[in-house]
């Protein structure tokens, strides 16, 4: 990869986007100096929220994206779905490295010309799975040997953003881009079901995936729960693994000769946004690939599109 900026004291990052997500994004690129990320600038069509932001953390605010582009080595785009794809490639075209929040855009095509032009840029183009950086997800794949069965649930109150899109493409794209890249097989069937409550899209789905070396995983995502849940569950021929993200735990069963033995997953706790733009950081200095790039996105998205196609069928 040739956009890596190898010997920079600094990398001048910045934030197209100052609402929920953009904010917490400013906050962790303030407190990683010692990784060598410093907040430049931040846009937001907004610009009273972007001034907002722009002064806790001692940043300038652009008056365009042309201008932002000027300002920044590398970018976190956290704006709404629909306008991740102009903005990225807008940016792209610039030579910025580039975290997109998921969904990477709102469809496969728009997301494989990003991933063709970052790689014809140069650039780092990473896309915010942020599951992939939680200390829980590292134990299981620490764990893993051959999935057989995978069940994964991820519920929260209705939250107000992001409504524009449905639980599927806001929710349950994070476990669908895992599932993939803990099965490695061909995906040969999807059966979904859900409805909407609140919104005009769906609000609670299921899922379930066969592959093709057998494994099936049954996906569960909805955003009108009372309260907040993020787990999964994994059976293999030795073991069963159940980790819980949000807390950061897990236990394995496996079997013995004296029956079922269940221990604790040792897991070292800390944020995973915190580690996901360390990580970015790192791989746009040293132009390395990115845990979740343009292309394992795309193949997220397009079993989403295709899980939601579903649903409006029925």
């Amino acid at each position: 990869m040739r956009g890596q900026v190898p010997g920079m004291n600094q990398i001048h990052v910045g934030i197209v986007g100052t609402g929920h997500i953009g904010k917490l994004h400013a906050r962790v690129y303030s407190e990683l100096a010692e990784s060598g990320a410093q907040l430049a600038a931040v846009f937001d069509t907004d610009a009273n929220a972007a001034r907002e932001v722009a002064s806790l953390y001692g940043a300038r605010v652009a008056g365009s994206i042309e201008e932002f582009a000027n300002l920044v080595d590398a970018a976190t785009v956290a704006t709404p779905t629909s306008t991740h794809f102009p903005l990225a490639k807008l940016l792209l075209e610039r030579g910025k490295h580039l975290l997109v929040e998921k969904p990477i855009t709102e469809n496969t095509a728009d997301a494989r010309t990003l991933s063709e032009l970052a790689q014809e840029k140069g650039c780092v183009l990473q896309v915010g799975h942020i599951e992939r950086f939680n200390p829980a997800f590292g134990a299981l794949e620490k764990l893993l040997t051959k999935p057989k069965f995978i069940e994964s649930h991820r519920l929260s109150p209705y939250p107000m953003r992001s409504t524009e899109i449905g639980v599927v493409l806001d929710l349950m794209i994070h476990d669908l881009e895992i599932i993939l890249h803990l099965v490695r097989s061909p995906l040969v069937s999807i059966d979904a079901v859900g409805v909407p409550v609140l919104s005009r899209g769906e609000d609670i789905a299921n899922a379930r995936l066969r592959f093709e070396d057998g494994c099936v995983a049954n996906v569960t995502a909805s955003r009108i729960s009372p309260e907040k849940m993020r787990k999964i569950r994994v059976f293999q021929e030795d073991a069963y693994l159940s980790l819980d993200y949000q807390n950061q735990s897990g236990e394995i069963y496996r079997r013995g000769p004296g029956g079922i033995a269940r221990e604790a997953v040792e897991i070292e706790k800390d944020e995973p946004m915190k580690r996901e733009l360390t990580s970015f950081i790192e791989c746009a200095r040293r132009g390395l690939q990115p845990k979740v790039g343009g292309q394992q996105a795309a193949a997220a998205l397009e079993v989403a599109i295709e899980i939601t196609r579903l649903i409006a069928d029925k």
